[in-house]
This record gives C-alpha cells, sequence and structure tokens, in this order.
C-alpha cells in the first residue's frame, strides 16, 4: 500500500523593500528555492507564497492577519506541515504550530532534515547527528513546556531533583560531546588517507559551487564516475574522488564536495568542516555556477562567503583565491557555451550535453602548468626510487646522467617539490 505524501506550504517571509534583497537575491527565486528544498524530501508542496513582512513580531514573526488568512487557506487545502523560510526561535515556532494548527518547520530545520536523509557515509552521519543535536539543544527552552516537571535526586544524593529539560539537555550534551570524539577519529582516519595519497600523490583538484549547480553531472561527465546526480537540490552530500587524466597526460584527483545554500545553518557549517577539508588541501578549486539561474551572482556571494569564513576559523589558506577558477555551468540553458559571457580565465559549459569540456580540461592543465615551478636534483645513481618518484610526479624537463649521479631538472607542484626535498618521499 502506497503512503499518502505529506502536503506542504512553503511560506517567505519578505522583509527587504523591492523585488530584490540583500545581495540582489530575488524574492520569487528564493521561494522557489525553498519549494525545491521541501520537494526534495518528499513533501508535495500545494501552496506558496512571499508575505511581505514590516516588521518582525516577537511572537510570532509574521502579523495576526497573515496567520488568519494562512490558516484558512491551510485548512481549505489539508495542509498539515508549514515551512517558514526563515530562522524561527523557538517560541515563534512554538506559536505559530498552535495558531495554524500544523506542524511548523524553519528553514534551518528543513536543511537538517534534508542533510539527514541524503549522508551516505559514516562521517555524513555522524556530522548530521551532531548538527541536529545542536539544533535540539536550543529548541530545549521555555519550547517543552509538558516537560517541565520534576524528577527525583538519585538516592542519597538528595536535592530538589532534575527537571526533565535538564535531564534531556544533560544527556544531548553527553552525546554531543562522544559525537565530536567519534568525528575527530574519522578526521583522523581521512588524514591518513590524505598522507597515502600524498605518497603517491597527484594533483587534486575540488569542485565547489552552490547546490544544484551541476557539479556531481560535471564530476561523471569528466571522470565517466556514476555519482548519484539529480535536478535536486543537495543530491550530493559526501565528497567523492576519482581519477581524471588531462590533456597533458597528467593524472589528477578530482573531488565532488557538498553544495553550498544561502543561510546555511551555523550548526551546518561547524558540522561539516570536514566534508569541505579537500577543498582545503585541493591544488586547484573549481567554483561550478549555474549560469542560467536568476539568482547565480547571489549564489557566487554565498559560496565566496563561505569559504572566506573557512579563511577566518584556519581551515582554508587565505590565497584561495588565487588557485580558483569559475566555470560557468548549463550553458545548453542560455543558447551554448559561445551565448555565456565569461570573464578571462574562466570556462563556460554544459555538462548536461559535453560541450566546453575539452576547453575546462585544458584550462585546468594549463592551471596547474602554471603553478609548477623548476628545480634541479642531483641524484646518487643507487637511489633509483627518488629518481622514479620524480618522473611520476614532475615533468622532468632535462636529464644528464653522470659517473656518481644524475642531473635532473624537473617541473613539480610547490606541494611536491616540499614533499621531495623534506625526504617525505623516501
Amino acid at each position: 500500500m502506497t503512503a499518502t505524501p505529506t502536503r506542504a506550504a512553503v511560506v517567505l517571509p519578505w522583509e527587504r523593500h523591492g523585488e530584490k534583497g540583500a545581495a540582489g537575491r530575488a524574492a520569487q527565486a528564493r521561494l522557489d528555492e525553498a519549494v525545491g528544498l521541501a520537494a526534495s524530501i518528499g513533501l508535495v508542496c500545494t501552496y506558496s507564497a512571499v508575505l511581505p513582512l514590516r516588521q518582525r513580531r516577537p511572537a510570532t514573526l509574521i502579523g495576526e492577519g497573515q496567520i488568519a488568512s494562512l490558516r484558512d487557506i491551510l485548512r481549505e487545502a489539508e495542509v498539515t506541515v508549514v515551512i517558514v523560510d526563515a530562522q524561527l526561535t523557538p517560541v515563534q515556532q512554538r506559536n505559530l504550530e498552535r495558531a495554524l494548527d500544523a506542524k511548523v518547520i524553519d528553514r534551518t530545520g528543513l536543511i537538517l532534515d534534508i542533510f539527514g536523509e541524503r549522508a551516505a557515509t559514516r562521517e555524513g552521519a555522524l556530522q548530521v547527528e551532531l548538527a541536529h543535536l545542536e539544533y535540539q539543544r536550543s529548541r530545549l527552552v521555555r519550547s517543552w513546556t509538558h516537560l517541565e516537571r520534576q524528577r527525583g535526586g538519585f538516592g542519597f544524593l538528595g536535592g530538589p531533583g532534575e527537571t526533565q529539560i535538564e535531564a534531556d539537555r544533560r544527556l544531548i550534551g553527553e552525546r554531543i560531546v562522544k559525537l565530536k570524539r567519534e568525528l575527530e577519529q574519522v578526521r583522523r582516519t581521512r588524514g591518513l588517507h590524505r598522507l597515502a595519497r600524498r605518497r603517491v600523490p597527484y594533483p587534486v583538484v575540488a569542485l565547489v559551487g552552490y547546490t544544484n549547480a551541476g557539479k556531481s553531472t560535471l564530476f561523471n561527465t569528466l571522470t565517466g564516475a556514476a555519482v548519484h546526480a539529480q535536478d535536486q537540490l543537495f543530491a550530493t552530500l559526501d565528497p567523492t574522488m576519482r581519477g581524471l587524466k588531462l590533456p597533458s597526460g597528467r593524472q589528477v584527483i578530482l573531488s565532488d564536495t557538498v553544495g553550498f545554500i544561502s543561510e546555511l545553518p551555523t550548526e551546518l557549517v561547524a558540522a561539516f568542516r570536514a566534508t569541505l577539508e579537500e577543498v582545503a588541501n585541493a591544488d586547484l578549486i573549481l567554483h561550478v555556477r549555474d549560469a542560467a539561474h536568476p539568482d547565480s551572482t547571489a549564489q557566487r556571494t554565498d559560496v565566496v562567503s563561505v569559504l572566506d569564513g573557512m579563511v577566518r576559523d584556519g581551515t582554508l589558506d587565505e590565497g584561495w583565491q588565487e588557485r580558483s577558477f569559475e566555470v560557468l555551468n548549463k550553458a545548453d540553458l542560455l543558447g551554448g557555451v559561445d551565448d555565456v559571457p565569461v570573464r578571462p580565465g574562466d570556462v563556460a559549459v554544459s555538462a548536461l550535453e559535453g560541450s566546453g569540456l575539452d576547453a575546462l580540461r585544458a584550462r585546468i592543465d594549463s592551471r596547474l602548468a602554471q603553478a609548477m615551478v623548476v628545480a634541479d636534483y642531483r641524484i646518487p645513481l643507487a637511489d633509483g626510487a627518488s629518481l622514479a618518484w620524480l618522473y611520476r610526479h614532475g615533468e622532468v624537463v632535462s636529464r644528464d646522467d653522470g659517473d656518481e649521479a644524475i642531473a635532473v631538472q624537473v617541473r613539480l607542484l610547490p606541494a611536491d617539490q616540499a614533499r621531495f626535498e623534506s625526504g617525505e618521499t623516501r
């Protein structure tokens, strides 16, 4: 027997004057994004609307007249879930649920639900649970009035006992501590895997971008992989890596990462930092953009803002933009790659049709070559392993075999040069 799909309404409280708000974001595009988020977890959206917000009401966020009108619409449409595309306080969420007689989920809760449904690896699952618990802990204050009851103290300890809220907060806190320990172990394991790749290293090229910009489709088209790719927000949550051969014959590792989104919940910014470590360690960063989206410029701002935030917390180096360029995807929706305006150094492609990919591969090749340095080494005749390593991970420009040593001039990525000269490869 097929379950009846949950009917939902999506409303966007909009307090910015005019059609566009901060960073040039359009109200309708933002509402469409929220509807897409709801649909991505199986909710059937039967009503959506932008609600003009003259002032933010502490008790309900939106006005009484809007609540009354919305309640009648929900009753008629038989809606049981209301998505409010804003961050609600626990009190606002509780009051809206009572007033609308429906379950209310704010933007943070919705994104957390999506991440919870999509996380496939152990790391992703741990991160999602951590984010959920941190969000729930913030909801314990004054919202769980049905749990405000006293429990007796334990044995001889006596005392006034412990309220249910305090007990739940304590249990959540203990679980958060345990999850953070487990995540740290996962990060150490990922670090070991990264060290293993550095011993047989290839340059790492990371794809970043706004959710649903087409990163996974581009990843699959370039590498021939079968990563889940769908016209859906947050189709990819866990990082995936595959090999890619460039026109020069150079081998690189391409990394697909989680998509960004505007007003990403603070709980997820912290919890998902580990999934972005591949970006921090990448030799080249490709910022994939949906060139056909009406909010493409605003989406670019959101991505850059998150990456700059990683600089502030020490996860990413300040010069990340110097080793990045933009890939304007979905050119097929604009007439083709020749019809997409690009800045010098950027590339327009259609991952779906495969157009512009040769230019993209060539661009990756040339950017990696630009980053290489030329170094001279004298390798003892007996040290064949070092010579072989240089051949595998660099481009030998010249070689002169002497009686006691081999003089080689080789082009290397700075990271590979540092590894070789530190003796890490031996």
